[in-house]
């Protein structure tokens, strides 16, 4: 048994050795050039079996064009490549543009090259002419930003090989640059888009012992702070007189974004207009509340947003796609909020096939002190308010909407 698996351990070293030599080899062979060789082998076989010497010169002349193809991969240059985006965040529609620097490391002079520059979902070819040492050579190239994204430019890829493609090497120079494409958004007047007035606290009706907002006074109990003792009427009384107060607590805003792409398809089919006005109408919102400095989450089912700065959260809403998960608005919610405290207003941004049923369970998950808006996406419809038993649901149907839709709210 050790006899065996010492042979099988042999065999699979050999295999290995032999695979690391003959790998880098039959790994630069495109699917075109083992179709060639292929029919190099069968010309080969036909004509020794059928004695057919047509079959052996098309043999030969298959198997000296793979040889010759594999004569263009010979020789590496060195080159010092850089990508850049300019500017590197845009808004969806405006113009950006790229430039890519190829600077020949090398002591001796490079041959002609072609660079594949893949940029979003498409790639760009370039030629690069020969390069004397220390040489550059730039090209400019044009982005795509009709639609918000994240495109990602690069990494350059150096390619040789035959103009017949049969066989094909890549050598990877320099990292992927990212360009942010931030959705359009609309400015709101402040105040209006958090819906919260009580920057500094809102008095609540809950009884505390520790607040700011004086209530009553009650006599002493065992545990009650002393520092809350109120003095001149424990004098006058002959008890110990502690203070209560109204719970006050800060502003909590809450923005939920529902991504889930069964929400907007109206007619049967994803409507991509209405799902990018969501992002936009989330982010517009987003921003003026950042800008007023209002505390709030913003939570996407694709993820949460960072909420550090207004470019922060434009960047991460850049990124929001689709998605299906079958997770109900409710369960998303709840998971949204797990962690967070009970908000003051609740904004949910959502498809206009979301049933509003979801929507009141949303708002059966918080008490009476928290305000819920609901707003539907509905593309090119017309924007109108409307209150589904003491809940608000407004639709969208265009982003210039959005400051009217929100001074009624507010």
């Amino acid at each position: 048994m050790t006899t065996i698996r010492t042979l099988l351990g042999l065999v699979r070293l050999a295999l290995g050795r032999v695979g690391a030599v003959v790998r880098p080899v039959v790994g630069v062979v495109t699917p075109l050039g083992w179709i060639l060789a292929a029919l190099a082998v069968a010309s080969g076989l036909a004509g020794s079996l059928l004695g057919w010497p047509e079959f052996s010169y098309l043999a030969l002349t298959l198997a000296a064009g793979l040889l010759v193809a594999f004569a263009f991969l010979v020789g590496r240059a060195r080159f010092r490549i850089e990508i850049e985006l300019r500017p590197r965040r845009v808004v969806a529609g405006e113009r950006a543009f790229g430039r890519l620097l190829v600077v020949n490391t090398s002591s001796r002079r490079s041959s002609p090259t072609r660079l594949e520059l893949p940029v979003g979902r498409g790639a760009a070819e370039f030629g690069i002419p020969a390069l004397d040492p220390g040489a550059e050579h730039e090209e400019l190239f044009a982005v795509p930003t009709q639609r918000r994204a994240v495109i990602v430019a690069g990494p350059a890829l150096a390619v040789r090989g035959d103009a017949l493609g049969l066989v094909r090497r890549t050598v990877r120079w320099a990292d992927p640059t990212e360009l942010f494409v931030h959705p359009e958004t609309v400015r709101l007047r402040p105040t209006a888009a958090g819906l919260v007035r009580d920057l500094e606290g809102e008095v609540t009706k809950t009884i505390t012992n520790n607040d700011l907002a004086f209530h009553a006074l009650r006599p002493y109990e065992p545990g009650d702070d002393r520092r809350y003792v109120h003095w001149r009427t424990t004098a006058r009384t002959g008890r110990l007189m502690v203070r209560q107060f109204n719970e006050t607590r800060r502003s909590q805003l809450v923005l939920l974004h529902s991504a889930e792409a069964s929400g907007y398809r109206p007619d049967g089919v994803f409507d991509d207009d209405a799902f990018e006005l969501g992002v936009s109408v989330l982010a517009s919102i987003a921003g003026q509340v950042l800008r007023d400095g209002t505390r709030v989450r913003i939570v996407s089912s694709a993820g949460e947003l960072r909420t550090a700065t207004v470019v922060t959260m434009l960047d991460d809403s850049a990124r929001i796609e689709p998605l299906t998960t079958g997770t109900t608005l409710r369960e998303f919610a709840r998971e949204a909020t797990r962690r967070t405290p009970t908000p003051s207003v609740l904004l949910v941004v959502l498809g206009s096939t979301t049933p509003l049923a979801e929507l009141r369970a949303v708002d059966a998950l918080f008490g009476g002190d928290t305000r819920t808006i609901g707003l539907r996406m509905d593309a090119g419809a017309e924007a109108r308010l409307s209150i589904v038993s003491g809940l608000s649901v407004a639709t969208v149907g265009a982003l210039p909407d959005l400051p009217k839709l929100l001074g009624k709210l507010s």
